[in-house]
């Protein structure tokens, strides 16, 4: 199959890897044009770790030409780029392609559907819980694969067209999918924010002095019980809205291939193998920047709507907000766009369920 990547970071490297090892035809964008400047004058895409191997996707110098003539487009790129980018390519995508969303966060999936029906066009898109991969770019044009997940939770909207998008997904990933049906779901499975909250906090003097820190190995006791008890939250959200997503245990178990105990074993467990990641060397991360805006608010507000408020995700927000001096509840243009402040439950339910009609 032909596949646009709209992302270049170390998951839109990796993803194109694995792709391309696989057999199918993949473009890349940048949409700041700068991180594809290396790959556009031949260089070609070197990978190492969970995928070794030298590749050579295409750069397409704009949404249009990336978007023109693809059977799917991936989504993959942090959230904080998710509504530039779907306004970008909304205007190209035609009704016999497919969109995934790797991963899904704060219901950019309905911002996108919203999008398209004001065209007149339904596709499926296809949120994801997770990303395929994780790794580290190493350079414009080499990235380091850490892991590909044997197992991702998805959902579709329209959930009439859950068989196409899964079966678009199994096709050029392989069968490793678990069909939630909801989009709720997915939206109360992307664990990274509550995991990256807990990590962060517990290091951040580590990432502000630049260190060089082993992410697996710093996951103590103390700081695994923090993840642990963010996890709870989660499930009792779901549990309240009659959804089912995967425990905290099951996601280490089935991301890092680790057997089942504390998170905390879990994440030793992952150190001793080398597969327990580099923590960042910055404050200037993801794990804050845009895990608390697009991921432990989204988690928050879920929860005033469902009558379980997630208070150490609600805390969690605060203090982040009082470290750095920002206001990442504001920060969300997602959830602001689509004004999710003014829905009910029963309306994002439908609108989970069946998109913006076209």
């Amino acid at each position: 199959m032909k596949v646009a990547i709209a992302g270049a970071g170390s998951i839109a490297f990796a993803t194109a890897a694995f792709l391309e090892r696989q057999g199918h035809v993949v473009t890349l964008w940048s949409p700041s044009g700068e991180r594809t400047k290396a790959l556009a004058t031949g260089q070609p895409l070197t990978a190492s770790g969970a995928i070794e191997g030298t590749f050579h996707p295409a750069v397409a110098a704009g949404p249009e030409p990336l978007v023109a003539g693809a059977e799917a487009i991936v989504i993959a790129l942090p959230a904080y780029g998710h509504k530039r980018v779907f306004d970008r390519i909304a205007p190209f995508v035609t009704a016999a392609q497919t969109v995934i969303i790797s991963s899904h966060a704060s219901f950019g999936a309905l911002y996108l559907s919203r999008l398209l029906a004001a065209r007149g066009i339904v596709v499926p898109i296809v949120a994801w819980s997770t990303t395929l991969v994780s790794g580290r770019q190493e350079s414009p044009v080499a990235v380091r694969v850490n892991t590909v997940r044997k197992s991702i939770d998805l959902a579709t909207v329209p959930a009439a067209r859950s068989a196409d998008g899964l079966a678009v997904c199994r096709t050029l990933f392989g069968d490793r999918f678990v069909d939630r049906g909801s989009l709720l779901a997915i939206a109360l499975s992307n664990l990274n924010p509550q995991n990256h909250m807990g990590i962060a906090l517990g290091n951040m003097s580590r990432m502000e002095r630049g260190e060089a820190w082993s992410q697996g190995q710093n996951v103590t006791p103390k700081i695994g019980r923090l993840l642990e008890e963010l996890d709870s939250e989660r499930l009792a959200i779901a549990a309240a809205l009659g959804l089912e997503t995967r425990t905290i245990f099951q996601h280490f178990n089935l991301s890092f291939h680790v057997p089942i105990g504390s998170i905390s074993q879990m994440n030793q467990e992952m150190h001793a193998a080398g597969n327990g990641g580099t923590g960042p060397a910055t404050a200037d991360s993801r794990y804050v920047t845009e895990d608390v805006p697009f991921g432990l608010v989204m988690t928050a507000r879920i929860g005033r709507l469902a009558g379980r408020p997630a208070e150490l995700h609600e805390a969690g927000v605060r203090i982040f907000s009082a470290m750095y001096g920002r206001d990442f509840a504001a920060e969300n243009d997602l959830l602001a766009a689509l004004a999710l402040d003014s829905m009910s439950l029963a309306e994002l339910q439908k609108l989970c369920r069946d998109g913006y009609p076209a």
